[in-house]
């Protein structure tokens, strides 16, 4: 049996197990302890500190900074709501609790008992009558000054980045105050949130790579899901006729600013709904979201001012790219037309390429980019739409828009395909495309089909990233700013 080697500890590393060791050998070993009656938070206290002066108060949190001046001590405490600062003194907790305060290391979590007071410099204090050691700290925190400075680390240990640097804290706050808000957004109006499997028996959705499993006691292979919309649209199905999810999102692809193979999605879908009356919700959500959360509708976002207020300016995607590149694409004939001036404007396309694939590699090529302002762009192909209803006036196009702010893509929606024979005919087209491209065991969703031939209503589907709209929010350049424990490769 191979031995498991432990990491070598560093000689303050060691101190500190030596000091827990003597506390253990003297019966006073700190993780025995379960429990501690907090009965206030740093914030708390100083906000309210007219009607607390002089009131006693128990606190607890984690030892970030200390000075000790003989007799006497200040030392700043941080909990869940910020810092305070903590008068210790002999006098006040007694001699043997002082020495041992003393001998406290900062990271230790402990527990205050005392009133509270101003010091002569006007700062809120507790006077400390009562120290409590409530966790020992085995390892030293980072000089606060520079903080975790190498940033892969801050991403692997986002635990003691949080503690060192309050700002990477309050985005996660804000986060968390984002997802709530469009919680409520949505319940609001009659929404109702639902839980559809993360765990398919099919490699089949959003044209993405999926991160493959086995299940031991069906004896199948499995995949994590890539999307939630065809669960969701099955409920509509089912007659409910407003529902959403906002759940994690697995796709085994490329990472950068934007990607994670982990990821946050919200999908929603409102029976006898267009694109259109989306398109108004999105602006609607995205209004209440920033204004609850910012407070208004223009936010700072990356030295740039972004003014989410309504409307929003609205293009086809054939009308973004004549405006951007001046090219008419509305007047190719044929497919071989549209490839030669992707050729004359060195963009690379794949082959068989038709017009409607050419349009979309003009608009990612040359416009995206430029959308800094939140802009809808609607009306894609159909050939990049399987799941989109046609235009009825153009079926060559599909009733989908994206959004997009900053350059990049925010959501996606669409009319809603409800023709199960249409759809059948998109899927057996999608399934031989992803086959061509190696995805050997693509097939399509039988039961999707069979859901649509007992009839969906017409529909209106959403689906945005929410790791996307909380970097806009917090303005985090990339998506690893935004995910508390974001995917990293192995050290070593």
């Amino acid at each position: 049996m191979s031995e498991i080697t432990r990491p070598e500890l560093t000689e303050q590393e060691q101190i500190r197990r030596e000091k827990l060791a003597r506390l253990q050998d003297a019966g006073q070993n700190p993780y025995e302890i379960v429990h501690y009656d907090q009965t206030h938070h740093a914030k708390e206290i100083i906000d309210d500190f007219e009607a607390l002066d002089q009131k006693t108060v128990s606190i607890a949190g984690r030892m970030v900074s200390r000075r000790v001046m003989g007799k006497a001590s200040f030392a700043h405490m941080l909990d869940g709501s910020g810092q305070i600062q903590l008068y210790v003194s002999r006098d006040g907790i007694g001699e043997e609790a002082y020495a041992a305060f003393k001998q406290y290391d900062i990271g230790d979590i402990i527990g205050a008992r005392g009133f509270v007071f101003k010091t002569k410099t006007g700062e809120v204090s507790v006077h400390v009558t009562e120290l409590t050691l409530l966790s020992k700290s085995l390892k030293p925190l980072p000089e606060k000054f520079h903080g975790l400075t190498n940033q892969d680390l801050k991403y692997r240990q986002r635990y003691v980045d949080m503690i060192i640097d309050p700002d990477v804290k309050d985005v996660f706050v804000k986060r968390s105050k984002i997802i709530a808000a469009i919680r409520e957004f949505l319940d609001g109006r009659g929404y109702l949130e639902v839980d559809t499997p993360i765990l398919q028996t099919l490699e089949i959705g959003a044209s993405a790579r999926p991160f493959k499993t086995h299940h031991n006691t069906l004896d199948i292979d499995m995949y994590l899901r890539i999307e939630t919309e065809l669960y969701l649209k099955r409920l509509i199905v089912g007659g409910m006729e407003r529902v959403y999810e906002a759940g994690r999102i697995f796709r085994n692809e490329g990472m950068d600013t934007r990607h994670n193979p982990e990821f946050t999605s919200v999908e929603t879908y409102q029976a006898y709904a267009d694109y259109k009356e989306i398109m108004c919700l999105v602006e609607e959500l995205y209004d209440f979201v920033a204004k609850k959360v910012t407070g208004s509708t223009k936010v700072m976002y990356q030295n740039q001012e972004i003014d989410l207020t309504a409307p929003w300016p609205r293009l086809t995607m054939a009308e973004a790219v004549k405006k951007f590149t001046g090219i008419d694409t509305a007047a190719w004939k044929t497919d071989e037309e549209a490839r030669g001036v992707l050729t004359e404007k060195n963009v690379h396309f794949e082959n068989g390429a038709t017009k409607g694939d050419c349009l979309v590699a003009l608009f990612e090529e040359f416009v995206e980019e430029k959308l800094v302002q939140p802009h809808f762009i609607y009306d894609y192909p159909v050939e990049v739409s399987p799941l989109a209803k046609r235009k009825k006036d153009d079926p060559m196009f599909t009733e989908r828009f994206e959004f997009f702010c900053c350059g990049g893509e925010l959501g996606n929606a669409f009319s809603e395909l409800n023709d199960p024979i249409d759809q059948r005919e998109r899927f057996e087209k999608q399934v031989i495309a992803r086959r061509a491209q190696g995805f050997t065991e693509a097939e399509i969703d039988e039961d999707f089909v069979n859901a649509l031939e007992y009839g969906m209503p017409p529909t209106g589907g959403l689906g945005f990233g929410l790791d996307r709209l909380v970097m806009l929010l917090t303005d985090s350049a990339s998506i690893r700013d935004v995910l508390l424990f974001p995917t990293m490769k192995p050290l070593g």
